[in-house]
């Protein structure tokens, strides 16, 4: 999952970002308002953490940026203001949580895991499509009730591809979706296919479907056998 930060303070940046790594997420950081514009207007984002007050804008209007473009990405403001109108505003433009500042590492990553699985799994914690059974908060995923072991990689995109069901899903999205903005640095998708591979091959290995389609020249798509 790829996450943006967007926090003036340094160490707290650098904090928060280790800390989300640990747990793993990719994290950018951008450290001002124009330089998150930047990043949101290049790439896409599982979720955003946004503090309020930035030195070169104010993060509600990155908030509000990111609504006009349509974006999917989830959105949590941060605050050191405990201010009530502050939180009212954030929340009607858009935003998907509120954590105000002193927090716990712990709890942003739990705010952060609650508002991706809402968004892209309408809150289930269990997901399910036919045989495969996912349990995100344990990262445990089953092939007819047989655990199947992923690696990080593979386990992202059987998530992707899930959440993504039916939809074609070019090798560009694929790769920035795992590995953030180095995917830019890229010679080849020739990972992704072994990533597909492997997946696709320990998922039938467990008695499951064959659900992943090559769309020739363009990706994937995950959908009906």
């Amino acid at each position: 999952m790829n996450l943006l930060i967007v926090e003036d303070e340094r160490e707290l940046a650098k904090s928060m970002a280790a800390f989300l790594h640990s747990h793993d997420y990719r994290c950018d950081v951008a450290l001002g308002y124009f330089q998150a514009l930047d990043k949101i207007n290049l790439y896409a984002y599982d979720c955003i953490v946004i503090d309020i007050i930035l030195p070169d804008g104010n993060g509600l209007d990155l908030v509000r940026r990111l609504k006009e473009k349509h974006s999917r990405s989830g959105v949590i403001i941060v605050s050191a203001k405990n201010a009530l109108d502050d939180k009212i505003t954030g929340l009607a433009i858009g935003a998907d949580d509120y954590l105000t500042k002193p927090f716990h590492l712990p709890e942003l990553a739990a705010r952060i895991q609650a508002v991706i699985r809402r968004r892209q799994f309408d809150g289930e914690k269990q997901i399910v499509f036919h045989e495969i059974v996912i349990r995100p908060d344990e990262r445990v995923v089953r092939v007819n009730k047989q655990i199947v072991k992923l690696t990080k990689n593979e386990y992202e995109l059987l998530l992707y591809f899930i959440g993504n069901k039916n939809r074609v899903l070019t090798r560009e999205a694929i790769a920035e979706h795992l590995l953030g903005n180095q995917a830019d640095l890229l010679d080849s998708f020739d990972f992704i296919y072994t990533h597909v591979k492997n997946l696709r091959k320990k998922i039938i290995r467990a008695g499951g479907g064959d659900y992943i389609k090559t769309i020739y020249a363009i990706g994937y798509k995950f959908g009906e056998k």
